[in-house]
């Protein structure tokens, strides 16, 4: 450790010493009243000290302001440097500023904002931009294009063997437009990963609606299928009773609104009787003698009331 830095550490004494000129530094510079006690000093190097002091202005705790004073070698006048107002330790302060494209989220934008798209978006890939330049994958060669651009013809079917397969009609701009390819940028590898993980943490087989659900919307007769390679994974549930009604969904989605959950059941209907026609129950034709309310006598003249 080199003698300067061990010098540094140490507070100059008569810097150190300067605390009412540091005030009155902070005073002239800070509105009246707000320049509090002197809360202490660091050594910023030989000579150089900062005095601290506390804010009173309203919104600012924690602040203090900062008074900086130094010195001449071998002087014996102490000199103000800068006067500075300064986040403390808890300080209370704003919030790390955030620039406004990380700050949106979906559904921030209302009618009539306008969201531009950086041009070095990774969700998006260039497009086929060319008026009759062949697309990167078509199945036209670039020499078969010299060809066509110097003959000034049409390419048709039934061409030579040892030429590629032109295009069964139109231009190979048209063919590009018909595919979707004459767009300036299209969806990219990583546009389309993230549209699907999106989707799917709004509506996939880990939701709990999914988890519950009697079925998937693979089978789901209310699923609309998306085309491209999306469609692979989504579709688009059209029932208006479901949770996701116009929303992307997952293949794996499900809810209570399958349209092959369940059946109506139908009105209970009481059982017809049961008649036992093999068994012959006993009738009697003539009344029981015991089943009048007069008790049998043996004799029937000893009666009170005759016969009964």
């Amino acid at each position: 450790m080199s003698a300067a830095t061990t010098r540094s550490r140490t507070p100059d004494r008569l810097c150190a010493e300067a605390v009412d000129l540091a005030r009155a530094a902070a005073e002239e510079v800070a509105a009246p009243g707000v320049v509090g006690e002197h809360t202490g000093m660091v050594a910023e190097g030989d000579r150089v000290v900062t005095h601290f002091f506390e804010c009173k202005e309203m919104g600012y705790r924690g602040w203090r302001w900062a008074v900086t004073v130094t010195r001449a070698s071998r002087a014996k006048i102490v000199t103000l440097d800068e006067t500075v107002l300064l986040p403390g330790p808890d300080a209370l302060l704003a919030p790390e500023w955030v620039p406004w494209s990380e700050r949106l989220r979906p559904g921030d934008m209302g009618p009539g904002d306008l969201l531009p798209t950086d041009a070095e978006d990774l969700r998006l890939e260039p497009g086929f931009s060319g008026e009759e330049e062949p697309p990167p994958n078509s199945p036209v060669s670039g020499e078969m294009a010299e060809l066509v651009e110097a003959e000034d013809v049409e390419v048709t079917a039934g061409v030579p063997a040892n030429l590629p397969m032109a295009p069964s009609r139109g231009s190979i701009a048209a063919v590009a437009e018909e595919l979707g390819m004459r767009r300036a940028r299209v969806l990219s590898r990583y546009g389309l990963h993230v549209a699907a993980d999106r989707w799917e943490e709004a509506f996939g087989s880990k939701t709990p609606m999914a988890q519950a659900a009697p079925a998937s919307c693979v089978s789901c007769g209310f699923l609309v299928a998306l085309g491209g390679s999306l469609g692979q994974a989504f579709g688009v549930c059209a029932n208006e009773f479901s949770p996701a009604d116009g929303h992307v969904v997952s293949l794996a989605y499900g809810c209570g609104g399958h349209s092959e959950a369940a059946v109506m059941p139908k009105a209970p209907q009481p059982p017809p009787p049961v008649v036992d026609e093999t068994k012959v129950e006993p009738f009697p034709l003539r009344p029981s003698p015991d089943s009048g309310s007069v008790p049998v006598v043996a004799d029937e003249a000893a009666a009170e009331l005759g016969h009964s």
